[in-house]
């Protein structure tokens, strides 16, 4: 059924869809590969095994990981393909169904994938190899000594989820959290700096959750990784706005290596529809808390980005303008829009009220037009501000994009200079998708 290729060692393609944490996810995978003797292949060449590492927020994720695969099929029909992540852990029966995968896993036990391929090509015959998560079970170590391509480390920190938000169907894709100890996220930290990273991002399913069952606090690990030598800047992933109190707010702001650039998770700002999503704050309270971070940090010293969903269940015209509202109001670096995406398992598939499709893609770009608007009026009033950026994608040998601390993204000229130093800047003037930066004397 498959064919073992000539080379000298097999070679492994993947495609990734979603968050931070899939994307640090398929860097474990990829260096767990190396070391069981795969090579990882290149942009376009062949490859022996082929792994789409899903997502299962919304049903075009699941669409696109199943299209990638019989894509991989047709292309390559002596190879493995490989279905795993969070779409066969969330729907297991369905996953099964997808013949085009020859090998499907789920977002657990992921240090079992060369094994499990291994026997895949040994047998000849399709396996479905999905480990339900438990309550209690432990975080699975996947470090990385280096992650290839990128500039700044992704760290995950944190898994799970013990919230029941209406429309989400990530608990059951992830489970419960699970964090990660102190002493494993510093080791893996050492490990980069050593390698030369001087950003990195702790990311997690549920980063503020992190240390809940182990009786720890996210601050708490904040403030031990700014100590390793090396780590210049520490950036978050998401976070509930809820879980933030004073004195965390207090403490990061004491941390000169935390990035104060905030990605709060809003996804509606009409508190209605917050309730029917059965979040946990109210607009009011989302809005409370980034006063908080802002007289913490200086009104001018920090930034916020955040995810919206338009359409839910029930949304009228007018919470869907008083949502609206609230991001031209709140000032917002940038805003990820989506229409909401009606997933079965979960509560609100099943509540009256569904919004047409041409309703959510209209109110979309109405709403993604907004913060646009919003996000070129906070930038151009950065214009002159002196900052500092990470040297990331080499437009030619004299030219670099990059970000600063409050996560803007730069053009700058810096001739002698290599992707991965930080480098002080003034910000120029915005022109609608980076801020043109002159160098500045540090």
């Amino acid at each position: 059924m498959f064919k073992r290729s000539e080379r000298d060692t097999l070679r492994v393609s993947f495609y990734t869809l979603g968050c931070k944490v899939t994307q640090n996810e398929t860097g474990a995978l990829e260096n767990l590969l190396r070391q069981n003797g795969y090579t990882i292949a290149e942009p376009g060449e062949p490859a022996d095994v082929y792994i789409v590492n899903s997502c299962t927020v919304t049903a075009s994720g699941d669409r696109k990981s199943r299209q990638w695969l019989r894509r991989a099929k047709r292309e390559n029909p002596g190879a493995v393909t490989v279905l795993t992540g969070c779409y066969p852990q969330a729907f297991p029966e369905e996953a099964a169904n997808v013949l085009e995968a020859d090998l499907v896993t789920g977002s657990a036990n992921r240090s079992s994938l060369p094994a499990n391929i291994q026997r895949v090509m040994e047998s000849g015959e399709r396996l479905v190899a999905i480990t339900p998560h438990q309550r209690g079970e432990a975080f699975e170590e996947l470090p990385m000594e280096r992650q290839p391509g990128h500039t700044r480390a992704f760290i995950k920190v944190e898994d799970g989820c013990n919230r029941q938000c209406a429309y989400c169907v990530i608990p059951r894709a992830r489970g419960l959290v699970r964090s990660r100890s102190e002493e494993s996220v510093v080791k893996e930290l050492e490990t980069l700096a050593a390698g030369g990273y001087k950003e990195v991002v702790l990311a997690g399913i549920n980063l503020p959750s992190y240390g809940l069952d182990t009786g720890t606090r996210l601050i708490d690990l904040i403030e031990r990784c700014a100590q390793v030598e090396g780590i210049e800047r520490i950036r978050l992933g998401s976070l509930e706005p809820d879980l933030l109190s004073d004195e965390d707010i207090a403490r990061m702001a004491k941390v000169k290596e935390l990035c104060p650039q905030f990605h709060l998770s809003l996804q509606s700002g009409c508190t209605a529809t917050l309730r029917r999503m059965r979040r946990t704050y109210t607009a009011g309270q989302y809005a409370d808390t980034m006063a908080r971070l802002r007289a913490a940090y200086g009104e001018a010293n920090v930034s916020f980005t955040t995810d919206v969903i338009v359409g839910f269940p029930g949304e009228t015209e007018e919470e869907f303008a008083e949502s609206m509202a609230f991001v031209q109001q709140a000032g917002f670096l940038k805003v990820h829009v989506f229409p909401y995406s009606r997933r079965s398992g979960t509560p609100a598939a099943d509540f009256p009220d569904q919004i047409p499709e041409e309703v959510k893609a209209q109110r979309a770009r109405r709403l993604q037009t907004a913060a646009d608007e919003v996000r070129a009026r906070v930038v151009a009033a950065m214009e002159g501000m002196a900052e500092e950026i990470l040297l990331e994608t080499p437009l030619s040998s004299t030219t670099f994009t990059g970000y600063t601390r409050l996560y803007v993204p730069v053009t700058v000229r810096a001739a002698g200079h290599v992707s991965g130093e930080i480098l002080p800047v003034r910000l120029g003037a915005w022109d609608g998708q980076r801020c043109r930066a002159e160098l500045a004397e540090g």
